[in-house]
């Protein structure tokens, strides 16, 4: 088989040892599938630990992008959001195999997944790119922290309702009191800001979406802005908030912290099958008729 791709990274639900014992077969499974094809299979070092692949080169999440043409996900959205975040730095194209609920971002089946994956192999495939966000929490005029998200941006109370200030592009939009903010990719509207009510964005538009959480104001809907906006969110009051990426990672915040969000430089890669549709996809997992 001819392939650009002559190195591929295999990563597992590394964070969870018992679900990784569990894909231990399926990741078997396809490293030697792969090999016997003549590719270099690379092994994240968490995941070969865990599923006891120790006849592979391994690496850690961090440095495993500067070693292969391509990295193969299995696991479930969380993880993918996770080596995305780790990732995005490499411009290397993922695909992800669903062990998890709902696989937005994990599109192949575990059941068919050497079928599909040898399609991709050969050229048989959509590349779609992702916007990710990038997001700064600004104390006293000082950066306290800085992250990026694939799916969303968060701010949220841990109580009673969290009083936010919104402008975008330096332009005032509104103060607004409910349970919080969700700013997300349009990758991301069919997680938390989905569940919140606000709209489904195909991931190809150039947009970022801004959805409360709960507002006390029911006048006071989802909006979506063009993914060039720079948004900024001032904490006026609380009793309790934090900031989460992707609901991986929480930042403490304090009254009067500014958290100023806009489209990262960078991009990540997926690659689907040609036969993949993303209605399809909605209709699947959304169970439409």
């Amino acid at each position: 088989m001819q392939t650009k791709f002559k190195k591929i990274a295999l990563i597992g639900k590394y964070m969870n040892q018992s679900a990784l014992q569990l894909m231990q077969n399926d990741l078997t499974d396809l490293a030697l599938h792969l090999s016997a094809k003549n590719i270099e299979v690379w092994v994240e070092e968490n995941t070969a630990r865990h599923a006891n692949l120790h006849a592979y080169s391994t690496s850690s999440l961090e440095g495993i992008g500067t070693q292969v043409d391509l990295v193969i996900v299995m696991g479930g959205d969380g993880t993918m959001l996770s080596v995305a975040r780790s990732l995005i730095d490499a411009d290397i194209p993922l695909v992800g195999v669903n062990r998890g609920r709902f696989g937005f971002l994990t599109d192949l089946r575990a059941e068919d997944m050497l079928v599909q994956l040898d399609r991709i192999l050969v050229g048989d495939y959509i590349e779609e790119p992702r916007v990710m966000l990038t997001a700064e929490v600004l104390r006293q005029g000082q950066v306290l922290h800085a992250n990026i998200a694939l799916n969303d941006v968060v701010i949220k109370s841990g109580l009673r309702l969290i009083e936010l200030e919104v402008t975008i592009n330096d332009k005032f939009v509104h103060k607004q009191r409910a349970d919080g903010l969700i700013i997300s990719t349009p990758t991301g509207t069919t997680a938390y800001a989905l569940s919140a009510g606000g709209q489904i964005l195909h991931p190809n538009l150039h947009a970022i979406s801004l959805v409360p959480i709960c507002p006390h104001t029911l006048s006071n809907r989802p909006i979506a802005v063009h993914s060039d906006s720079k948004i900024e969110v001032t904490v006026m009051q609380f009793d309790e908030a934090q900031l989460s990426f992707d609901g991986q990672f929480q930042v403490a915040l304090q009254i009067g912290d500014k958290v100023k969000v806009q489209r990262a430089s960078q991009t990540i890669r997926l690659l689907h099958p040609s036969d993949y549709c993303y209605f399809d996809m909605l209709r699947n997992k959304l169970n439409w008729g």
